[in-house]
């Protein structure tokens, strides 16, 4: 992943040293199971445990024998007496490599898992802040009824309410460890030593397996944070249609030394919404990689290690990085509730029309009759911009059915907030 998206403690997390320090981990909890199952005794284990290795000789005996787990073996024997031959002991790489993955990927996730209920966290804070704020609800991008604006950051929250319960589940099912051997039998092993392994590493056990755990594991851990991204840019591309010009209802936070355009001195673009919506679609096309994933050769090969290596660290520090930005993006976002109340009168109070045909109707009037005139002068009203309710109580064919002070209170935005509470309620339990 490029510096420019990512945050340094998910550089630090997928760095060659935590990789190779991960393998050690791995390696120990394996030589621990074979020393509890009487292959050696403590005092093996404890020189073992001493073991060490340095970067650079991984790297030089890698650039020899083209295998990175051999090249850690290795180089770590450098650091070892006679004990080293059960270094490694009974183990395939791929139970190394694997089963350490499942430890860089558990860390990531509570790092993961933070930015998420940091970003629930400004979801409900600008809920609540902006609760009884009328705005012009959309729908096919025309003025549509009256909405609250805190209900749009509300209906976000709950969707990262589900999103999470997701991502946890996916998080969950890779958390395991894999020490089946070559092809999965334990041939060379004992089911023992996978047992006694998880329990050291804190991971739970594979059922079954092949050379490699089974990868629909990961692609519904990649189609999780792909999902994740995906809400992220459902809730930016709102933010671009709302800071538009002629919309105007909200911008984003604009530093004084900032600048917007090279050329343009006025600009001020929502570019950090710009920039979620970007990254989403990167994390899509890991998803899409992920699943090309799942089928393999027989008991193993190699055609997933390659594209892992680069979706499983790009997306787990893509997702973290959009967290944050957009987290702290949200929390700053500049409101303007007066362009709000321009923008609900900018129809001339067409927007009321359907407020109009319940009033009448319950006062008596047929509905398809009421609908046919209603949308008559609304589109009038609409064309000639002049006031919808004006027009409405000149209308001699609804004078009757129009009680004066239930009709007034169609034309007040508040009156469509009226069930705000029982959607608060639904969503946050209060």
């Amino acid at each position: 992943m490029i510096k420019r998206y990512e945050r340094q403690v998910m550089n630090d997390l997928w760095s060659d040293q935590k990789k190779f320090d991960t393998f050690m981990q791995v390696e120990l909890a394996a030589s621990y199971a074979w020393m509890k199952k009487g292959l050696f005794s403590m005092d093996v284990y404890e020189k073992l445990s001493k073991a060490s290795f340095k970067l650079e000789d991984i790297e030089q005996i890698e650039s020899e024998v083209r295998h990175d787990v051999i090249a850690f073996t290795k180089a770590v024997g450098l650091s070892l007496g006679e004990e080293k031959k059960w270094f490694h002991y009974a183990l395939t790489s791929t139970d190394v490599v694997d089963t350490a993955q499942s430890l860089i990927l558990k860390e990531a996730n509570q790092i993961i898992l933070q930015g998420i209920d940091q970003f629930m966290s400004v979801l409900k804070m600008m809920s609540e802040r902006y609760k009884m704020t009328p705005c012009i609800g959309r729908t096919h991008g025309i003025h549509a009824e009256v909405t609250s604006f805190g209900l749009k950051f509300a209906l976000w929250y709950e969707d990262m309410k589900r999103l999470r319960k997701g991502f946890v589940d996916a998080a969950d099912e890779i958390s395991v460890i894999k020490m089946s051997g070559a092809v999965g039998t334990y041939s060379g092993s004992h089911p023992d030593i996978q047992k006694t392994a998880a329990k050291y590493l804190g991971l739970k056990e594979s059922v079954i397996a092949t050379q490699t755990l089974q990868r629909d594991r990961h692609a519904k851990y990649i189609h999780m944070i792909a999902l994740i991204g995906s809400e992220l840019e459902k809730i930016a591309v709102e933010v671009r249609h709302l800071s538009r010009t002629e919309v105007g209802e909200v911008s984003e936070y604009f530093s004084p030394n900032q600048k917007g355009s090279s050329a343009m001195p006025h600009k001020k673009n929502p570019i950090s919404s710009e920039n979620i919506t970007g990254l989403s679609r990167v994390l899509r096309g890991y998803a899409m990689t992920s699943f090309e994933n799942i089928p393999l050769w027989h008991e193993r090969d190699i055609s997933h290690s390659s594209a892992e290596r680069i979706i499983l660290r790009d997306a787990t520090t893509l997702i973290d990085y959009m967290l944050n930005r957009y987290q702290e993006t949200l929390a700053k976002l500049q409101v303007d509730t007066d362009q709000m109340r321009r923008n609900i009168d900018y129809t001339h109070g067409a927007v009321f029309a359907q407020g109009v045909l319940n009033h009448v109707i319950q006062h008596g009037l047929d509905r398809q009759e009421a609908y046919d005139i209603i949308q008559r002068i609304a589109l009038t009203s609409l064309k000639n911009r002049t006031s919808f309710k004006e027009l409405i109580l000149n209308e001699e064919a609804l004078k009757a059915f129009i009680i004066s002070k239930e009709f007034d209170s169609i034309f007040v935005p508040e009156t469509y907030l009226k069930h705000v509470n029982v959607l608060y309620q639904n969503v946050f339990n209060v």
